[in-house]
């Protein structure tokens, strides 16, 4: 099935959801644990009947659930298919379905409090060293790349951050390598920032906010604040 692109995700509307990374995230509060199970397993009827399923945390007062494909198909500028990670239209039809048994349930969606992390390593090797991360962090090769043309780390089970190779050049100064890649909600992006900055830290890149803001600690540590803005819906 076809990846969708941003424009397509953001047609369609999905008002309980927002894209994250690769995924569609919803955040469900819940008075309850009973209230929250009951909710799940109307969700995984409603996946039942669809042959898709989210991934699903319930937590103290909340449900998360993530909507993504692993068989979205992706076509480079050659024309090769390549199977990633991303939402298709598969996913977009089970939101809107988990959007109704929401609303059946009287459980309410707190769109803004979604969030993924995922990690970035520069490196000049990632080829070279992306089977080491895969084993320390999956135990498994078959998480590098996951079909897709990159060396990227992703876990299919979910149980640890997507690992991201970032270009570099060869060096023999001492840098940061690793940085946090913090994914937020549009509406709370500057807010997110804002909190940053208050608590001590500088913006060291925003050439191209609002997707990507770079900001760094008091030591120099850098993570960076991501939104997707192509799939954001448009007010």
């Amino acid at each position: 099935m076809d990846m969708l692109k941003g424009e397509q995700i953001a047609a369609a509307n999905l008002t309980d959801w927002r894209k994250l990374a690769q995924g569609l995230h919803a955040r469900y509060l819940v008075d309850d644990f009973g209230t929250g199970a009951r909710f799940v397993v109307a969700v995984g009827e409603a996946g039942d009947a669809l042959g898709h399923h989210p991934r699903v945390s319930i937590g103290d007062g909340h449900v998360d659930l993530e909507l993504v494909s692993d068989d979205a198909v992706y076509r480079d500028d050659e024309g090769t298919e390549h199977v990633v990670e991303w939402v298709t239209r598969q996913d977009v039809d089970l939101a809107r379905r988990i959007t109704e048994i929401a609303a059946d349930h009287g459980v309410a969606a707190d769109p803004a409090s979604v969030g993924e992390i995922e990690l970035g390593l520069d490196t000049a090797h990632s080829a070279t060293i992306a089977p080491v991360w895969a084993a320390l962090l999956t135990g498994s090769a078959e998480s590098q790349g996951r079909g897709s043309p990159s060396d990227e780390i992703r876990d299919a089970t979910g149980r640890v951050p997507n690992l991201w190779f970032g270009d570099a050049e060869e060096h023999d100064t001492p840098r940061q390598r690793f940085h946090i890649e913090v994914y937020v909600a549009p509406e709370v992006v500057d807010q997110r920032i804002a909190a940053a900055l208050a608590a001590g830290g500088t913006v060291v890149d925003d050439s191209d906010a609002p997707s990507l803001t770079v900001i760094a600690d008091q030591d120099g540590n850098t993570g960076v604040v991501c939104v997707d803005v192509s799939a954001a819906q448009k007010e």
